[in-house]
């Protein structure tokens, strides 16, 4: 079919080639030939009056005009697959649709682990593709690339969104460890050696160090992990801190001898809350309206924050809020454990 000239299942190819980014497999997800790639290629090219791409190995590299292109591209086929092709229902027993999110391993771990347990029974074909946070969630959403975006609501973009759940950030250490046997100061806080995530695939900081780098704290870092799953194990056996959400640390500490503690103001905030994320154009998509509510009625489950604060609080008299007195912090900025970033 043509319009304006333009053959549109050419469309489809140049989509192809500006995801994959090497021919072979461009070919491969939409089921051509290499000779029909390569014909549908040149008459790309003749159209756009443009190269598109050149190669590097076997990698393209896309021309500014592709470039440009690509947005706009991925939009219209986005479009006519989510309000055309798609069909009016969803039956999520029937279905098999992969749902592709992303997420940190805290997430997964205490609730999106629930959701696929659930998805087991009610749509018992549906997939599940769990991809790490990276650098461009928002371009990602914008294409249509993932379907949900896990994370603090406080980091997310212009994309529509639900907030799930709150949670706030807590110190854990070893069971052992005697700094932390009584309510946690301020200045022995920043003292302590620290145990820090560092997510692998992205510039994206952890909520303790969004804080503290907005306040101009810092600390002492002493091993850096890749995942709030390695915090715990890495404690074990030594008198450092970690920093992690209160629902995960409660998750841990059934089963590893961790101490939770309070933080110390002025870092960080009472409670941070927990987001869905997904793209504008998914709104109407039935599919991603029955997991959207899936997610949403778990949320509502979990044991409100107050709750368990509550709870931990009884069971731990030194889990409490220790507010630090001017002199405790200018002793720490003596010590210059505390500078300006």
């Amino acid at each position: 079919m043509r319009f304006k000239g333009l053959d549109l299942n050419l469309l489809v190819v140049l989509d192809a080639l500006m995801r994959e980014r090497k021919v072979t497999a461009a070919a491969r997800s939409i089921n051509l030939s290499q000779p029909a790639m390569s014909a549908a290629v040149a008459r790309l090219r003749a159209y756009f009056n443009d190269e598109l791409f050149t190669m590097n190995g076997r990698e393209l590299i896309l021309t500014p005009r592709a470039d440009g292109l690509a947005p706009a591209v991925r939009d219209a086929l986005l479009h006519i697959q989510l309000s055309i092709i798609s069909p009016d229902a969803f039956n999520p027993a029937q279905s098999d649709r992969l749902f592709r999110i992303m997420l940190s391993d805290y997430i997964t771990l205490v609730f999106f682990r629930k959701i696929v347990e659930r998805a087991a029974r009610e749509a018992p074909a549906v997939r599940f593709e769990c991809l790490p946070i990276c650098d461009d969630p928002e371009e990602l959403l914008r294409r249509g690339d993932v379907d949900f975006l896990i994370m603090p609501e406080v980091f997310m973009s212009k994309h529509p969104r639900a907030a799930l759940f709150e949670d706030k950030l807590v110190g854990v250490g070893c069971g052992t460890n005697k700094q932390l046997s009584e309510p946690l100061t301020f200045e022995r806080y920043l003292c302590m050696g620290h145990v820090v995530l560092k997510f692998r695939h992205t510039r994206q900081p952890t909520m303790e160090e969004w804080y503290l780098l907005e306040h101009g704290f810092e600390r002492r870092i002493e091993v850096v992990v890749q995942g709030f799953s390695l915090i715990p194990p890495v404690l074990s056996g030594t008198n450092r801190i970690g920093t992690m959400p209160l629902r995960l640390a409660q998750h841990f500490a059934k089963t590893t001898p961790l101490r939770i503690v309070q933080l110390p103001p002025p870092l960080p905030p009472p409670a941070f809350t927990e987001a869905v994320q997904w793209p504008e154009l998914h709104n109407s998509d039935p599919a991603s309206m029955w997991m959207r509510e899936m997610m949403l009625q778990e949320a509502s489950r979990l044991a409100p924050l107050p709750e368990i604060i509550e709870r931990l609080g009884h069971a731990d008299p030194t889990f409490r809020l220790l507010v630090p007195t001017a002199t405790s912090i200018s002793r720490a900025k003596s010590r210059k454990m505390l500078s300006p970033t």
